[in-house]
């Protein structure tokens, strides 16, 4: 049923409030008349009949909530573009050829550097191409006779098209100060300069929070790195889902976890430290570099795969156990919650999971959070005048997750019964517990 209803992507705002999104755009699930266009798509395409083919391609790629595609028919074949993060991407198809390109940058000087980085970035792309226009413009381009040109085949292209062009324009703007932006339309909108500066301040915080940890050093981590690990990468995956930051700050943070998960030498005491050096970098970021890396885009193509409710009970199976000897041996908070935050963290960050569960992943950070939360404007109070939780709000706000769904997940039950409210680290244990128990 949920490959037939629209699902509400983690584009969205999770809770009522203030107009602020969290986490990446998903495009997993699409309503049934997209379905059907996909499936016409195909037909159409083996008909040799190209061009209504890929009008109904782009319809099976719009979302209508965000106005994310466009095309229009002329004479002179059938010309469309389509937005992914700050790009715009543009194509024109006639019934012998389709050509697809997104500008990313221009050059006034053909830089040695930032050549053999696009031509390494080549080697590595299946599709697409990264080249140089007449003008001098950076681009990066597909193009295919349309007999080689399946729906199929389009839909892989695009992806990888799409998704690099707004990844490297950033950076790669970022690195090199011979390149200039291109002057055209960009998906870029503006902040409030409230949620800029509470963002910012949030980054902050938390990057402050890790160093703090690792001078206090209980555990310490040159014996017992493992915590410090998961305090690091948890850290990257919730600062991706509740910020949102494009850029540098994007990229640092895919580095954090790209380099842990290396297949390297290295031992986890020694990966802690080059991840404490790439979060020292972030940390010494002026704030008017990190506000520019704080915009909002819209997306057509998303990177997570959806994955099933038991994808998320395996991910908290593997994860919630390891808490029980940081509460035990009375460890900071910060090392205690660490694998809770983790956990969600990691599934938010690399999964499209059902939709209750999203909810209730982001209810986690919302309450966990609280004190970032309130400072963007949102108005539920988790905590009460003695900052201890809240168990009616807190149990308020899990029933209307599961009344939000249960129309399309009829056994949805949350136990509220096995949430534990002693501690903060206590109660996260049994709120992931609660989600593990929970029937979709």
């Amino acid at each position: 049923m949920a490959i037939l209803d629209r699902f509400v992507s983690l584009f969205k705002p999770k809770t009522a409030g203030p107009d602020i999104l969290f986490g990446r755009y998903s495009d997993v699930y699409k309503t049934e008349a997209q379905q059907m266009a996909w499936n016409k798509s195909m037909q159409l395409f083996e008909e040799d009949r190209p061009l209504e083919a890929y009008r109904e391609m782009l319809f099976f790629m719009r979302d209508e909530k965000l106005d994310n595609v466009q095309w229009v028919e002329s004479e002179k074949g059938l010309q469309f573009e389509f937005w992914q993060g700050s790009r715009k991407i543009t194509g024109l198809a006639d019934k012998d050829h389709i050509k697809v390109e997104s500008r990313i940058a221009w050059a006034d000087d053909l830089n040695v550097g930032f050549m053999r980085r696009l031509v390494e970035q080549n080697f590595r792309l299946r599709y697409a191409r990264f080249a140089l226009t007449p003008d001098n413009s950076l681009a990066i381009v597909y193009d295919s006779h349309t007999r080689d040109g399946s729906p199929y085949k389009l839909l892989q292209a695009f992806r990888e098209l799409a998704i690099n062009a707004d990844k490297q324009d950033d950076i790669l703007l970022d690195e090199f100060r011979t390149l200039k932006p291109v002057q055209e339309e960009t998906g870029v909108y503006s902040l409030p300069e409230n949620e800029k500066k509470v963002k910012i301040a949030y980054i902050q915080q938390e990057i402050a929070a890790i160093m703090s940890a690792l001078e206090v050093a209980k555990p310490d981590p040159a014996r017992f790195p493992g915590g410090y690990v998961y305090l690091m990468l948890g850290t990257a995956f919730r600062l991706d889902y509740l910020v949102r930051p494009e850029g540098y700050v994007m990229d640092a943070l895919e580095k954090v976890y790209q380099g842990y998960f290396a297949k390297d030498e290295r031992s986890p005491a020694a990966k802690v430290e080059v991840m404490k050096k790439i979060y020292q970098r972030i940390l010494d970021r002026p704030q008017e570099e990190l506000a520019n890396e704080l915009y909002r885009t819209r997306s057509t193509f998303g990177i997570n795969p959806g994955v099933g409710h038991d994808r998320v009970q395996a991910l908290i199976d593997a994860e919630l156990p390891k808490m029980d000897w940081h509460i035990e041996q009375k460890h900071p908070e910060i090392m205690t919650m660490a694998i809770a935050r983790y956990a969600v963290g990691y599934g938010l960050y690399h999964y499209a999971p059902p939709p209750p569960d999203a909810d209730f992943l982001h209810l986690f950070f919302h309450i966990t959070e609280y004190a970032y939360f309130r400072e963007l404007g949102y108005s539920e109070v988790f905590y009460s005048p003695e900052n201890t939780l809240n168990k009616s709000a807190v149990e308020s706000a899990v029933r209307a997750v599961a009344d939000k769904w249960r129309s399309r997940f009829p056994k949805l039950k949350p136990r509220l019964e096995l949430l534990e409210y002693s501690s903060l680290p206590v109660f996260a244990r049994s709120y992931l517990r609660m989600v593990r128990q929970t029937e979709l």
